[in-house]
């Protein structure tokens, strides 16, 4: 009998609930990286090791299980997401993650945070807590992310103190205003005070942060960052201590970016999706990044490492590790090429197989916060203010965006969509209450007819819309507030709608109902002209004003980088 098996076998025999015979499994245990069976015993590992060790474990009630040499894997954690960018409560998108190897995640509940308040964080920790797979949330240091913009809701020193003390809460979320840290505002500091009160580590966002400010900020004791887009960026951060995550969800795509640094500094890199639309969700998660990372070459053992590994360690998760003594989360595969999930185990409970889940549906309530009435095409009206504007400019797979001058198309002076020159209306419209729209440009929608729309705009989560008309846009938007929250394409008499109903933000639909109303949104989208790979998520970051450079709050047109209001036309 190896060491490993010995270990909970004090001299007596135990009688595992499950033993899983004849495997590949990859216990990530360097001194013994490989072993052949498992036991399993009130949903934790008792033993570890080969087929005749195991045996000794199976009494007359013990259910055997033969893998034929599959191979058995530590589950994958995504280290840092926003659960309701998948649209889902957190049961539903367990659900369609478990399929892919999914165990566990860290997950930053400031989207519902910013509309809710500590209620909305409450919901989401009491819905998780009714599926199998393990959410570790954490507290929302910035809600609202920024004084320019009207959100549901505020979260406090206090209210983070309160947070923190729950046993759920593992962490401080990201702390978007770097700036504050950087000039040591007093409330900012006080949260990053009471995370150090409770041993919980603090998650950092800081994109293109250098230098200086960049040790400022690591030192004020910030443990992470997931913003990071160039690889120097992320290089120097890790000089600074910084774990850093590579990044691949629907909008933003680091990866590429990234990805050569893991050979180096796998000890200190995690893999995360930050925000995941449903469609995509369907298809994919961490085992993604895993097939993509060994095809470059990388070591399998450090791209584990990095995606099952490196998050329970650093934000102290109860997440199994294939150590003797865990939980009993572990996933097979098909190959360590592809990652193909076959099998996804959490506490000992079969959860997924050959991509269907067993985890079932839950009941759950549907909170909302949204109050203002619909609004008219001359609401959206710019009077005519020069000849040249600053427009935002998109750009595809980033969050960040540039601002660039351009030349404004004027009409009945008015200034209008120029849709040949692909420089479209936006707006942004408070749906806490009723106050007029903000009202800018944007470059490469490149919408040819009608508009789309969506109350997913972080992070306070007002109406965003882009369009080719005020009548369009004014369609759009009133579709939304109808639904009290949800996203739309619409042109002319045709309209396709995906309602979110709790919190304006999330679907009371499955994932994959939601993930097949979503596809026929973005499709219709791309049909209205959009050249964008994910239009909707694209268009949800054009109003978070802590990301460079130009975006758009309900209460105007922002500079990142002057982090201060700026006019359309100086």
């Amino acid at each position: 009998m190896t060491q490993s098996a010995r270990v909970l076998n004090m001299g007596g025999t135990i009688n595992a609930d499950t033993v899983i015979l004849n495997s590949n499994i990859i216990t990530m245990d360097p001194s013994n990286p490989r072993a052949q069976a498992l036991a399993i015993l009130h949903g934790r590992l008792i033993a570890i090791g080969s087929n005749s060790d195991i045996k000794d474990y199976v009494g007359p009630e013990t259910e055997i299980l033969e893998l034929q040499g599959k191979t058995v894997l530590p589950g994958f954690i995504d280290a840092h997401i926003h659960i309701e960018s998948s649209m889902l409560v957190p049961t539903e998108f367990a659900r369609l993650a478990a399929i892919h190897g999914t165990v566990a995640t860290v997950s930053d509940p400031h989207e519902i945070a910013n509309v809710l308040g500590k209620e909305g964080v409450k919901f989401m920790i009491e819905n998780g807590k009714k599926s199998p797979l393990k959410f570790n949330f954490g507290a929302p240091s910035c809600v609202p992310a920024t004084n320019f913009e009207t959100s549901g809701a505020v979260i406090n020193a206090e209210d983070i103190k309160d947070l923190l003390a729950l046993p759920e809460i593992k962490y401080l979320a990201e702390m978007m205003n770097y700036p504050g840290v950087i000039f040591e505002d007093e409330e900012v500091m006080k949260k990053i005070a009471w995370a150090k009160h409770f041993n919980k580590p603090t998650d950092g966002h800081a994109p293109g942060l250098r230098g200086e400010d960049a040790k400022k900020y690591a030192a004020a004791g910030i443990s992470t960052d997931h913003e990071c887009y160039t690889a120097e960026e992320a290089e120097e951060k890790l000089g600074l201590g910084m774990k850093i995550l590579i990044r691949e969800g629907s909008a933003a795509k680091n990866f590429e970016a990234l990805i050569d640094l893991l050979p180096e500094h796998y000890k200190n890199m995690m893999f995360c999706s930050d925000d995941k639309h449903p469609d995509d969700l369907v298809l994919g998660h961490i085992n993604q990044l895993c097939a993509r990372a060994v095809a470059k070459g990388i070591d399998v053992f450090k791209v584990l490492e990095v995606a099952c590994i490196n998050p329970v360690n650093h934000y102290n998760l109860e997440v199994g590790q294939l150590k003797v003594g865990d939980p009993a989360d572990f996933i097979s595969v098909k190959d360590l090429t592809n990652f193909e999930v076959l099998q996804t185990y959490i506490d000992g409970e079969l959860v997924a197989e050959n991509g269907k889940s067993h985890i079932k549906s839950s009941p759950f309530k549907k909170p909302n916060n949204f109050n203002t009435s619909s609004k008219k095409p001359e609401d959206f009206k710019v009077k005519a203010a020069g000849n040249t504007i600053k427009v935002i400019e998109a750009l595809d797979g980033e969050l960040i965006t540039n601002e660039i001058q351009e030349k404004a198309l004027e009409k009945e002076e008015s200034l209008v969509s120029d849709i040949e020159n692909d420089i479209l209306k936006i707006t942004v419209v408070n749906r806490y209450e009723d106050k007029a729209p903000a009202v800018a440009f944007i470059k490469n929608f490149g919408l040819k007819k009608g508009a789309i729309a969506s109350s997913v705009a972080h992070d306070s989560h007002n109406i965003i819309a882009v369009g080719t008309s005020d009548e369009e846009i004014c369609n759009a938007v009133n579709l939304i507030i109808k639904h009290k929250g949800g996203i739309c394409s619409v042109n002319e008499n045709d309209q396709k709608v995906l309602p979110l109903p709790i919190a304006g933000i999330i679907s009371d639909k499955d994932g994959w109902e939601t993930g097949r109303l979503y596809e026929e949104i973005d499709k219709m989208a791309k049909d209205l002209g959009s050249s964008l790979k994910a239009p909707f998520m694209t268009l949800s970051f054009m109003a978070l004003l802590v990301i460079p450079d130009l975006k758009l709050s309900d209460k105007g047109l922002f500079s990142g980088k002057k982090f201060d209001f700026v006019k359309l036309a100086e």
